[in-house]
Formats: structure tokens, sequence, C-alpha cells
């Protein structure tokens, strides 16, 4: 236990890389016409008020990448479709994608497109069709109606224009007040990220997941597929049944578990931030870190197991409370988060839920 106390800011570390790597980036160009709303639909759709507070940087002369610290997504806003020279926008976007593409690492590739239209405009320019004719043969590209309020067969008539569109999706990013104090509130965002998700890579799901902002779902599901991994690699470490005393073997993978969920939820992943999390929801509550403990404090939860004296720990076992304790860490971010996906808890705030759904979770087990 010395060892792995000592070892122990080494191996979040190496967690933490892994993590990173795993969930990796994503790249989306949102082009349109100034003023269709392109900064208003970043910020509702993804975290940290990107298009305000997000540091942007020239690729070409009218693209610029917008990144920020902490959030795997870069925007590449695209401008100039207004003008007479639009076609010179159009070559300098497609060859800045094919660039990109030739990149070994698909973390450097630009992923889908969204091409923006007002709605209120009611026409489809020029620009809009070349551009989409010109990126589709490259990478997917959703056409995006924006400042939706009535369509009157506008999108209809957007999908017949734009044919290589992989679909059109109305949107209202922002609540309005209308005229006699109706309010429209926000809405396609959602349906927008689905549709996103299903033409992305696999490989960059879990980034869009972590930076988008209005669908928990895709966060649980990325959640969960973390945590059946994760069982599945602990029943293959507990194959070979343990003693109590060597369980400390299923440590690494449940270290690495928690990272991979913190990383889709888009939490902040520093070695700090995790060896709170670890240190101090795991070892106070249920002692994984502590090793010995591990087991027998997780063990009480699976009715009949906790009160085998010097028994071992099989595969079942070790997939079994390995999922007990995701699952329980999922259902900690969901509590704290579901009312307002923006809001980053603190590392104590997970911890303390954390201990409160463990308990819950050994409740419910021992009562089943």
């Amino acid at each position: 236990m010395t060892g792995l106390n000592e070892n122990f800011t080494e191996l979040l570390g190496k967690k933490l890389e892994e993590a990173l790597k795993k969930r990796g980036r994503i790249n989306i160009v949102i082009a349109g016409k100034t003023g269709v709303g392109k900064s208003t639909l970043i910020n509702a759709v993804f975290q940290g008020n990107l298009a305000e507070t997000g540091d942007g940087r020239p690729v070409t002369r009218t693209t610029r990448e917008i990144r920020k610290e902490g959030i795997p997504l870069s925007i590449f806003d695209t401008r100039g479709l207004e003008i007479s020279e639009y076609k010179n926008t159009v070559q300098e976007l497609a060859k800045l994608i094919q660039d990109k593409q030739k990149s070994e690492d698909p973390n450097q590739h630009i992923h889908i497109a969204w091409v923006c239209i007002m709605e209120e405009s009611r026409r489809v320019e020029d620009a809009e069709i070349k551009l989409t004719e010109t990126i589709s043969k490259h990478i997917p590209v959703v056409a995006v109606i924006t400042k939706s309020i009535a369509d009157n067969g506008f999108r209809q008539k957007v999908q017949e224009l734009l044919p290589q569109a992989r679909n059109v999706v109305r949107v209202h990013a922002k609540e309005t007040v209308l005229d006699g104090g109706y309010r429209l509130p926000p809405m396609g965002l959602e349906s927008l990220v689905e549709l996103t998700m299903t033409l992305v890579p696999e490989s960059q799901r879990d980034a869009l997941a972590a930076a988008q902002r209005v669908s928990l779902n895709h966060k649980l599901q990325r959640a969960h597929a973390v945590v059946a991994t994760a069982a599945l690699s602990a029943g293959g470490a507990g194959a070979i049944p343990l003693p109590f005393s060597d369980a400390i073997a299923i440590v690494p993978i449940q270290i690495s578990m928690l990272t991979g969920i913190s990383a889709v939820w888009g939490l902040p992943l520093s070695t700090a931030f995790l060896g709170t999390l670890v240190s101090g929801a795991i070892s106070s509550s249920v002692g994984t870190i502590a090793g010995r403990a591990a087991v027998g404090s997780l063990l009480k939860f699976i009715p009949g197991v906790g009160s085998v004296v010097g028994g071992t720990i099989n595969a079942g076992v070790a997939g079994t409370l390995t999922t007990i304790f995701g699952e329980a860490y999922i259902t900690t971010l969901y509590v704290l988060t579901k009312d307002n996906p923006d809001r980053i808890p603190t590392a104590e705030e997970i911890r303390d839920e954390f201990m409160h759904q463990l308990k819950s979770s050994g409740k419910s087990n021992n009562t089943d």
C-alpha cells in the first residue's frame, strides 16, 4: 500500500493521459452569412460561452478557429459568404479541410459542417449552395435553419436546393419574447446534436458528448459505455480468483473508469481535480485506494458475499463491483448537473454525493 501511495500521482497522470487520448477532439465548421445567428447557436449548443470567451485565431483569410481550454472542441467559423468573391472563401475552406484530412491524427481532421441559413430570409444563396456542394465531397454537411419561428415550407425548399446536405434541421437557439408576451422557447438543438452524433466518426463521439450542453442523454450513454468496458476489464483481472489482500489489481481499472466518465461528462481534467476526487471519494467512502479495504467495503453491496470470511474475488464479483461503483458515479454527476448543464461541481461536492450514492447502492442491493 505504501508503494501505491508513493506512485499515486504518477498513476493519476497516466490515467488522465489515457482518458484525454481516448476522448479526443471534435472539429466542426459552422458557416453562414453575418447575422445568421452562428454565435448564438454555438453558445446554445456548447459549453463555456465559446463564441465570446473562446480563443480565436485565423486559419484562412475568412475562417478562424475558436477553441477554449478544457473543452475538446474546435469551431471553424467561416465568414464572407455574403461578399461577391464568396468563391474564394469556399475554395479556401475546401483546401483547409483537405489539408487537415491528410493528418494521421483523426483529432486534427474536420469532422462535420453546419451550414447556417436564416429562416426569415426565405432564400438560399448561391454561396450556400456552392459551399455545400464543395465541402460535402470531403465531410458530412448539415443544413441548419436558424431563428426558426414559422416554417411555411422553407425546410423543404432548403432540402431541394441543398441535396448534398445529410439533413436539414430547424433550430431556435435562444428564447424569444414575441408580440403579446408569448415566449418562444429554444427548439431543435437536441435534434441537431443527435444528428451530428450519428454523422461524426465513433472515435470523436466522446468529445462531442463532453463539449455539448443540450443533452445529458448523450453524456449518460457514453458514460455507461465506459462502465461496461471497465467491468469487462475488471472481470478479466478477476478471472483468477484473488484473495482480498490482492484485490488492488482492480484499482487502476476503477481509476481509469472514473477518469473516463469524468472526461465524457466534460469535467475539468487535471491531476489535482482527479486526486481530490479519487483519494477523497474512493478512499473515504469505500477504501479502494487502501487496497485490502476495497473489496471488504464493496462486497457488502452484494447480498451474501460480504459475509464470506477469507473469501476471494472472482471475475463475476470484480465485474459487479466495478459496475456498481461506476453507475454510482454516473448518478452522482447526473444529480449534480441535471438542472444546470453549465455547472462544474467541485471535487468535494462530487465526493460527498458519490459517498451518498454508494451508500444508497449498498442499501438497495442488501434489500433486494
